[in-house]
């Protein structure tokens, strides 16, 4: 049985808030935050300044084979992403690079890759992880699932405010129905569809704080320790 505490799922489509939920309950827990969808977004980052077609498959999996990509924890709670000591951290979340991330994930040949990285890094429990298929297929055995989803409106709307916010030009419109894009590119790809897994909670973030959202999930966590304690001091 894992000594390091929980694994933890955060799944959902784009926009629902995960990173920021999942950011602030594994500061809560003291847990270790895996963002794995920048992970992809560092495939696509590098298959767009490489010139690699995002529908090879064969040249994306050798790519994102041989990317060594770690996340560096920030005393404000934030983290850098880093790829072969290369500070990405800024350059993926350019919108452009998130639509090239949502097209490279399609591809078999990358997901097993990043699969397999997730789980080395979230395997020993006492982990946070955020992404699409985190419970479905990366840990179908994790020990805490949530499917966070928000209506499509106040995801482009989230979305608009945090590019505005960096000062980057965003037309609501356009941010709209690339979210609807990757909506239905994420539930409709062959492998490792978007989907909320059965033993999932399902919670619904549109109108609530994140602040809200994560007071849900951590009495959910906190439940679940005290029933793995309880199990681990059964003789």
């Amino acid at each position: 049985m894992r000594s390091n505490g929980l694994i933890i799922a955060i799944d959902g489509p784009a926009g629902a808030g995960k990173s920021t939920v999942a950011r602030e309950l594994a500061r809560r827990l003291g847990y270790v935050y895996v963002d794995t969808g920048a992970m992809y977004r560092v495939v696509g980052l590098l298959a767009r300044e490489q010139g690699i077609d995002a529908g090879n498959g064969a040249q994306l999996g050798e790519l994102a084979g041989r990317l060594a990509i770690r996340f560096e924890a920030l005393a404000d709670g934030t983290q850098r992403v880093l790829v072969d000591s290369r500070d990405v951290t800024a350059a993926i979340r350019e919108q452009e690079v998130g639509e090239w991330a949502s097209r490279v994930s399609t591809r078999a040949e990358v997901r097993e890759r990043m699969v397999a990285a997730q789980r080395e890094i979230g395997g020993a429990g006492g982990v946070v992880l955020e992404g699409r298929d985190i419970g479905t297929v990366v840990f179908p055995d994790a020990d805490v699932k949530f499917f966070l989803e928000a209506s499509a409106a106040e995801r482009g709307r989230r979305r608009h405010h945090q590019l505005l916010g960096r000062g980057e030009a965003a037309d609501l419109r356009q941010i709209a129905a690339e979210i609807e894009g990757r909506d239905r590119r994420d539930q409709a790809r062959e492998h490792s569809p978007l989907r909320c897994a059965p033993d999932a909670l399902r919670l619904d973030s549109t109108g609530l704080s994140a602040a809200q959202v994560v007071d849900e999930m951590l009495r959910r966590c906190r439940d679940a320790e005290r029933a793995r304690g309880a199990r681990q001091q059964k003789p």
